[in-house]
């Protein structure tokens, strides 16, 4: 299976098809674009129907020949069996997915304080179980065929607790949890796992963030400036093709991954700064950190 940043065309017997949930807009769509561009047959599955459509046709303009198909099926990745329908209906067209992206999600920004409990359970719904739902749908199928690899997104909030992001970061750790387990279990099938941490990428749900997360949330991420959908789409697509684990976009995110437990404390007490500064407090002594 091949899964480049450019990949190549291939006869139509033979091309390879994709299953990208969240895939009408941002990483995902980026993602489509680039598979399309090369020879891909590609399934979307998102929840809006008129941005799926959108979608479907901009991806079709992209396509290297007509035989290509273009799938968009629209399902809410938090509901299992209109995952399962959806993806039920793409492998009985186009076959076994070569490539499954689950890259839906949502993020509602804001301090646990200010939340309600919905948001919690949503984001774990729809970050943590959509994934699994779309994995557990293309299963049996890639089991059969004997290959093929599965692309979880995650997020660099699912690498290091960030204030502001209570609902959000822990639905992020929890595929990291699911990705590990996968990577064993179904590497002695021949399927490959991959787990990507993304940083702040441009895309519709970060312009959402922007305008609801708190100020303390700004100044954390803004340690780092967003990366373009293409350019992360990019990154991605190389760590498939180089069969990696883990993908860690970005300088701040590799560090973050390799170094985690000698970062983080001193992170912690960055963090702990910005979050005074923007609630105009003192910052905390180094015994409060305990």
């Amino acid at each position: 299976m091949s899964a480049s940043a450019e990949p190549r065309a291939t006869s139509a017997p033979s091309r390879q098809h994709a299953v990208i949930t969240g895939g009408s807009s941002g990483i995902g769509l980026a993602i489509a674009d680039r598979l399309v561009r090369g020879g891909w047959n590609v399934t979307l599955i998102a929840r809006d129907e008129a941005r799926l459509a959108r979608a479907g046709e901009e991806l079709r303009q992209h396509r290297v020949t007509g035989e290509q198909q273009i799938l968009c099926r629209s399902a809410d990745v938090a509901q299992c069996p209109a995952v399962e329908a959806a993806i039920g209906q793409a492998l009985a067209r186009l076959g076994a997915p070569d490539l499954l992206v689950t890259s839906a999600g949502i993020c509602e920004p804001g301090r646990a304080v200010d939340l309600r409990a919905e948001a919690f359970e949503q984001a774990i719904r729809t970050n943590y179980l959509g994934s699994v739902h779309a994995v557990l749908a293309c299963l049996p199928a890639m089991r059969a065929r004997g290959r093929g690899r599965i692309v979880l997104i995650s997020s660099g909030a699912g690498l290091i607790g960030v204030a502001g992001y209570a609902a959000y970061g822990p639905s992020k750790f929890a595929l990291r949890g699911f990705a590990e387990t996968m990577r064993s279990e179904l590497k002695p099938h021949g399927i490959g796992v991959t787990i990507a941490y993304p940083p702040d990428t441009e895309t519709p749900m970060l312009a959402y963030e922007r305008t609801r997360r708190p100020p303390e949330t700004d100044l954390i991420v803004g340690m780092a400036p967003a990366w373009s959908v293409d350019r992360m789409a990019k990154t991605i697509l190389q760590g498939v093709e180089r069969g990696r684990f883990e993908i860690t976009p970005g300088f701040q995110m590799r560090m973050l991954l390799r170094f985690g437990g000698v970062l983080k404390p001193l992170l912690f007490r960055h963090f702990d700064r910005l979050v005074a500064k923007a609630l105009g407090r003192n910052a905390p002594t180094r015994r409060g950190l305990r």
